[in-house]
């Protein structure tokens, strides 16, 4: 028993030990800085930490990231949601649990005080956890853009002493708050991978010096001048079909290739002209070069066809790779290819948001607002999977796999397995919708029941009732009850450099 108690105030006699030498390293930093001699800098902090209330100075920041696009608009809104959480967790729990005082206003002098300071608990700082989230969030996303924003957030976090808000542990605890919830998105929302798929093996093409014996087909709605310009530059022979958007868009190129007989087929536009100038090179067993001419561009970005020089000088040098395409058909019809993704149920709704947030919002939080949006309003489907009795809210199909498993597929690693990824969303649990809500925004899709995950050669789904819609790529192309999916491993040499 005296063991147990003198165990104790060993214990809390260290806890006071470390709670004092805190309280010194605090008080000697203050007066340190307090001891600074008045320059331009005072100013200076005092402006940078009154821009960085409610975190007005990372929301400017995350709109000239956004505006900027690619890379640079998902880490800047990665580190706005870490904000937000981090935030909420400074502001909302750590303060009240850990009340402290702040520096006495004679602390600093009089020219650097804040004319309201806070009134709240000093510990945390809530200006520092913030600085820190957002800084480790673009980190998170770009490694570059982070180590550029991080002297900012430092300054921001400085700043709070210099002004006589808080105490350097303050901000040091902020620091490490705001850093673990930038940290733990990725849990919830996976970093897309840059890299380009795995695809099939190098592979024959014909070499067409300055793209002679190209046909490319052109969505005129689709790209900027420039992109176009650029192709047109580089393959100067290539003949052009500019699509009519009105008309059947494969009867038209059927007929530019029953006219000029090309070697390849290239397509600059989004994924919906991709998808269409594919099937039509799978069915006359020509190759395809892919020019990113659309607003997302996920196929052309998947195999490795991002860059219009390395596209072109593929085309002219005949270097190709196989690669998977996938297909559905719809109640005994002819097979339809789809390039990308294919869904039903609530799904296609779900991507048509997804596709018109996404540049605003970035993919994940674009595909998480509209499948919580479609989910609350989505009737189950009654369907079979592969003879199998089901209930669902919608499928998704892939063609390749996706990854991550457990969360919103993001990435595409692979397209030369002759598989697809199968994912749907069951709707025969109770409170399935709120369990599904719940895993998404917690991490834990992959561990909920309700969520199941294959990676298949073919599969069938068989819809009980009235016909549902079916999208391909983004776009709803029919309806109908009876849908099988199938890979079609190596089904068209695309050039790749």
């Amino acid at each position: 028993m005296e063991l147990h108690t003198l165990s104790h105030m060993t214990f809390f006699r260290g806890v006071q030990n470390t709670g004092s030498a805190v309280r010194s390293f605090d008080e000697r930093l203050v007066a340190a800085s307090a001891g600074l001699r008045p320059t331009g800098l005072d100013g200076t902090m005092l402006a940078l930490s009154k821009a960085a209330n409610h975190s007005l100075l990372w929301t400017a920041v995350t709109g000239g990231l956004v505006v900027a696009g690619g890379r640079a608009r998902r880490a800047g809104i990665r580190g706005i949601f870490a904000v937000a959480g981090a935030s909420a967790v400074a502001n909302g729990l750590a303060k009240p649990l850990f009340p402290r005082r702040r520096p006495p206003a004679e602390a600093v002098p009089q020219l650097r005080r804040l004319f309201r300071p806070p009134v709240s608990s000093s510990f945390p700082s809530g200006h520092a956890a913030s600085a820190a989230a957002f800084a480790t969030g673009v980190a998170v996303e770009s490694p570059a853009l982070g180590l550029a924003v991080a002297p900012l957030a430092l300054a921001v976090g400085y700043s709070r002493v210099h002004v006589g808000v808080h105490w350097p542990s303050d901000v040091v605890a902020g620091f490490a708050l705001g850093s673990l919830v930038a940290v733990s998105t990725r849990r919830w929302w996976a970093v897309r991978a840059e890299e380009p798929a795995s695809v099939g093996p190098a592979v024959e093409a014909p070499a067409l010096i300055n793209g002679d014996g190209l046909l490319l087909v052109r969505n005129p709605g689709s790209g900027s001048a420039d992109g176009i310009d650029a192709v047109r530059k580089r393959l100067p022979q290539a003949r052009e079909l500019e699509l009519d958007m009105d008309k059947d868009l494969r009867e038209q190129i059927n007929a530019a290739v029953d006219e000029h007989r090309p070697a390849a087929l290239g397509v600059y536009g989004g994924d919906g002209t991709v998808l269409v100038v594919a099937d039509v090179a799978v069915d006359r067993h020509l190759p395809l070069a892919a020019f990113p001419g659309g607003t997302l561009n996920h196929f052309a970005r998947d195999v490795g066809a991002a860059e219009i020089e390395a596209t072109c000088a593929a085309v002219e040098s005949g270097s190709a790779v196989f690669v998977d395409l996938a297909e559905v058909t719809v109640d005994g019809d002819k097979p339809r290819t789809f390039v990308n993704t294919a869904s039903l149920g609530g799904y296609p709704d779900s991507v048509r948001l997804r596709e018109k947030w996404e540049p605003r919002f970035g993919k994940w939080p674009a595909a998480a607002l509209a499948m919580l949006r479609v989910l609350a309003a989505a009737e189950p489907l009654h369907v079979h999977l592969d003879g199998r009795k089901s209930l669902i809210w919608m499928l998704f199909v892939g063609n390749g796999r996706y990854t991550p498993t457990d969360q919103v597929p993001m990435s595409r690693p692979d397209l030369n397995r002759g598989t697809i990824d199968v994912r749907y969303l069951r709707a025969d649990m109770r409170f399935s919708r709120l369990r599904l809500t719940t895993a998404g925004l917690t991490g834990m899709l992959g561990s909920s029941p309700t969520y199941v995950h294959r990676s298949v050669s073919s599969f069938d789904a068989q819809v009980d009732g009235q016909k549902v819609r079916i999208a391909t790529d983004g776009e709803v192309t029919g309806n109908g009850r009876s849908f099988r999916f199938a890979s079609r491993p190596h089904a068209v040499r695309l050039y790749r450099g």
